[in-house]
């Protein structure tokens, strides 16, 4: 995969090596060739873990060598919350989220955060969920740019997350322009997640074209499926070239799920050579 050379890779230990404890997911990436790795935040609907967990997933990270590269703000996404920006309920955990996951992300080299937008909730107008977003994607940016990082937004699938209002890429980049246009500082970026995007029926080269000047950070999984590159129908040596060609020279993340279920062997399609951040 020529393309591939011209890109660092990041794996998610959220999903691959899934099948380990989360302590030893960075060791087990570093034993495959790679340098750095995202989460999504690793704590669940705890908020506010205790200091002993957070320095225990510190000292896995520097044991393996690894670099944290990317960390969502509170999402729950066990329990089927798709982030917590957006939602009420949540407005008290999330702002006291925003400095916790910050300083862990800082700690381990992040450049990037990533707020998952939330679902629209019942009863509640989206009108209302959207500016509470607003003034909580504003809080992160400002967090972000603090660290040195920048904001991720993304759009989901439609089919796995059907009360997240973000499910195109113009949704997202234009929340997006939103935030940049309140803070002033132009640290928040677009997630593009060529899976979700794909799943939703986008033109993915259209996508790339279009927001080129906005995309943050590029995640892939292959599509039917979301199982590693080859296993279904997404041209990605078109892909990543397209990507270079649109000036961008950030890591792709690896946010697939292995199709046999063993993380190890689902690296063939990259050169080991090849899976370095760089």
């Amino acid at each position: 995969m020529t393309a591939a050379a011209r890109h660092g890779f990041t794996v998610n230990l959220s999903i691959l090596f899934g099948e380990l404890p989360l302590l030893e997911r960075p060791a087990a990436a570093a034993a495959a060739g790679f340098t750095a790795a995202e989460l999504w935040w690793p704590f669940g609907d705890r908020h506010d873990p205790p200091q002993a967990e957070l320095d225990a997933l510190r000292k896995a990270f520097t044991d393996a060598g690894v670099r944290l590269t990317g960390l969502n703000l509170l999402d729950d996404l066990g329990r089927g919350a798709r982030g917590t920006v957006s939602v009420p309920s949540e407005r008290e955990r999330f702002r006291a989220n925003v400095p916790v996951a910050a300083e862990l992300a800082a700690s381990l080299g992040a450049t990037a955060l990533n707020a998952l937008y939330g679902n629209r909730v019942d009863g509640v107008e989206p009108a209302e969920q959207d500016a509470l977003a607003l003034e909580h994607l504003v809080l992160a940016a400002r967090a972000a740019h603090g660290i040195g990082a920048v904001l991720l937004i993304e759009a989901l699938n439609r089919a796995e997350s059907p009360h997240y209002p973000l499910v195109t890429a113009a949704a997202a980049a234009e929340v997006v322009d939103r935030v940049n246009a309140a803070t002033g500082l132009g640290n928040a970026r677009l997630l593009c997640d060529l899976y979700h995007l794909a799943r939703n029926g986008e033109d993915l080269a259209a996508v790339i074209d279009t927001h080129a000047d906005r995309i943050g950070h590029v995640q892939i999984a292959d599509h039917p499926g979301r199982n590693e590159p080859g296993t279904g129908g997404l041209d990605f040596e078109d892909l990543f070239a397209r990507l270079t060609a649109a000036g961008y020279r950030g890591p792709i993340g690896l946010e697939y799920r292995p199709s046999t279920g063993v993380s190890a062997d689902s690296f063939g399609w990259l050169p080991r050579g090849l899976r370095a951040a760089g």
